[in-house]
């Protein structure tokens, strides 16, 4: 054989085996987030949650502990987690050991099963008024981060914490986002610690509280993602017809002024309530249910902002269920997207379990007991028969890898064949 021949004939095998990956390999669509909080005493086993979870297409979940029953639940699942230190342990985490015993403990007992891939020290601390907090908050990051370095894990895990939207002093128009001034200081050691570890900056952002403020202002239409004119902002002459993408934007802002134009914006927490109080606007059901379903669509299809339109949302809705125990007005306890037993708290687009979860009734936590058996999961379809209920219709494979048997089958004789083909010019 010559060595233009051996040249054609490497070229033709490694084509072909290129060829052979592609037929191979699943589809893949954005998915999208949801957190996981358990202030409640009529929750379902984690065991019943993990089918509960995939139904809706989820694959990233976040807590607000470290739950041992959550963790080991979820155990080679597929779900990529971030687990979450609270405000009352920051304090402790100034000590080095304790942060190395809590990592080791919470995170590295659970790897590779589990896959735990961030840690949140902390949630909204800089808004919270509380000194002392925010004094302990980038001490206790770092020791978080220096006791996955010293574990090996701090290339799979990494360390962030969660703000509000308020954290921002301007926020309107997006271009001219901008910091507290107050809080400058604060958010840049946080920024640094961020470019130094690469890890992305959190925030959780609600429309839902900017119509209940000022609803006479704030059109409905602009908060739910329904149709409506949008606003203009005069700076960039950017279009936004959504107020989410209109917050995002003014955060992508205000970190652009003070130097860190490229850093990694994702959303820890966004929802809607379906119940609230009296004198809480827009409250409803089917304002939640627009809200989320519409946020959902728009996740999958892996769209950015219009100041960063080739950036997917990274989003983690709000929440995954309606927790009974938190204390505050009602709508705190009723952002969930499902029902302790599992079915859907409003039409969502995706089924749920089919059939009723257990629950029990510990106080303050959710079940811990209960066998990990669970009911399939099966496809939705739109359950008033028709397109005009007012959010987009989604189905429950938004956000899932998209492998079907028919496709695989195909996929495998064409594979075959080449392959074949392939061996006969051995």
């Amino acid at each position: 054989m010559s060595t233009m021949e051996s040249i054609i004939h490497i070229h033709y095998l490694s084509s072909t085996l290129l060829i052979i990956l592609v037929f191979l390999s699943p589809v893949m669509a954005t998915s999208i987030g949801v957190n996981y909080g358990q202030i409640a005493d009529n929750l379902p086993p984690p065991e019943k949650v993990v089918p509960l979870v995939k139904s809706m297409g989820a694959t990233r979940v976040k807590l607000y502990d470290a739950d041992p029953h959550v963790l080991k639940a979820f155990a080679n699942s597929g779900v990529e987690f971030i687990v979450s230190l609270g405000n009352e342990y920051l304090s402790d985490m100034k000590d080095p050991d304790k942060a190395q015993a809590w990592v080791k403990t919470n995170v590295q007992a659970y790897l590779p099963a589990t896959k735990i891939t961030c840690i949140a020290v902390g949630n909204e601390v800089l808004t919270s008024n509380d000194t002392s907090l925010s004094g302990n908050l980038m001490p206790a990051m770092e020791n978080v981060y220096a006791a996955l370095v010293n574990c090996n894990l701090d290339k799979q895990v990494s360390v962030t914490t969660a703000h509000s939207v308020a954290i921002l002093g301007t926020s309107y128009p997006p271009s001219a986002g901008a910091f507290r001034k107050d809080l400058v200081t604060c958010v840049t050691q946080v920024l640094d610690f961020h470019c130094k570890t690469g890890s992305p900056f959190l925030i959780n952002a609600y429309p839902y509280f900017a119509y209940q403020a000022d609803p006479k202002q704030v059109p409905i239409d602009f908060v739910l993602f329904q149709p409506n004119q949008g606003i203009i902002d005069p700076v960039t002459n950017l279009h936004y017809d959504n107020m989410l993408y209109a917050q995002i934007d003014a955060v992508h802002s205000a970190l652009a002024s003070i130097g860190y134009k490229n850093m990694c914006v994702q959303i820890s927490e966004t929802g809607w309530p379906s119940k609230g109080d009296a004198n809480e606007l827009g409250a409803t059901m089917d304002n939640a249910r627009k809200y989320n379903c519409n946020l959902i669509k728009l996740v999958s299809q892996k769209k950015g902002t219009p100041l960063r339109p080739n950036s997917n949302l990274n989003v983690y809705v709000f929440a995954l269920f309606n927790e009974n125990l938190k204390p505050g007005p009602t709508s705190e306890r009723n952002y969930g997207l499902f029902k302790p037993d599992g079915t859907p708290s409003y039409p969502l687009g995706f089924s749920g379990i089919t059939n009723t979860v257990s629950t029990n009734s510990s106080s303050g936590s959710s079940s811990r007991s209960g066998s990990g058996g669970s009911s399939t999961p099966t496809s939705w379809s739109p359950q008033d028969g028709s397109s005009s209920s007012g959010y987009m219709s989604i189905t429950s494979d938004s956000g899932r890898v998209l492998f079907c048997w028919k496709s695989l089958i195909l996929r495998l004789h064409i594979v075959c064949c080449l392959m074949s083909l392939l061996f006969s010019q051995l």
